[in-house]
């Protein structure tokens, strides 16, 4: 009796040895694809979802500024803006709306007129001209009426109109629309927006 019992008890010993081996290799399986589950979620949910300008990603968790030195298609206007003093207020809390001409569109600009502006002693005048590009508030794509008359920082008047779910601002084309940043929206034009 004390055989068979001794028989029975060593394999029941046994039998829960072999169940907890193999249930720690399915925990420990299970750990490991729970562990590259996460491991993957991280990755995906570090890869903020942004929008693609110049080659470089835009993404809300930057401020319009950092987002526009990315951009290869706006060195001119980030120049410009640096030349002007205007990075700590576009850096701002805002929130702004902004109206970016990128590099192609600074070209159709006479050279000498550029070169002027970029001038120390023309700061005044090009501060005028990037903040005719500024509207307070963040407007999306949405929120813009055909017919719409926008107020810039500058004081003057932009206006809004929308042909075939085209938008344009004052005749230049947003080639981009609703690039958010964290202290507002940049939309890309194929122009170069002048104050009256």
């Amino acid at each position: 009796m004390k055989k068979q019992f001794l028989s029975v008890a060593m394999g029941v010993a046994f039998l829960a040895m072999a169940t907890a081996c193999n249930s720690t290799k399915t925990d420990s399986k299970m750990g490991d694809s729970t562990a590259m589950d996460t491991t993957m979620a991280d990755t995906t949910m570090s890869t903020e979802a942004g929008v693609e300008v110049g080659g470089a990603m835009m993404v809300p968790s930057k401020n319009i500024v950092e987002n526009a030195l990315g951009s290869s298609d706006h060195t001119t206007l980030v120049a410009a803006v640096k030349q002007a003093g205007l990075v700590e207020t576009l850096s701002g809390t805002g929130p702004f709306t902004v109206f970016a001409p990128t590099n192609e569109a600074f070209a159709k600009v006479p050279a000498a007129t550029l070169t002027d502006l970029m001038k120390p002693a023309m700061k005044a005048d090009l501060t005028k001209i990037l903040t005719y590009h500024v509207v307070p508030g963040a407007l999306k794509s949405s929120d813009l009426k055909d017919g719409q008359e926008l107020t810039t920082v500058q004081g003057g008047k932009l206006k809004v109109s929308i042909k075939d779910g085209k938008v344009m601002i004052n005749g230049a084309n947003v080639t981009i629309a609703d690039v958010v940043s964290s202290n507002g929206v940049t939309h890309v034009i194929d122009g170069v927006l002048m104050p009256k």
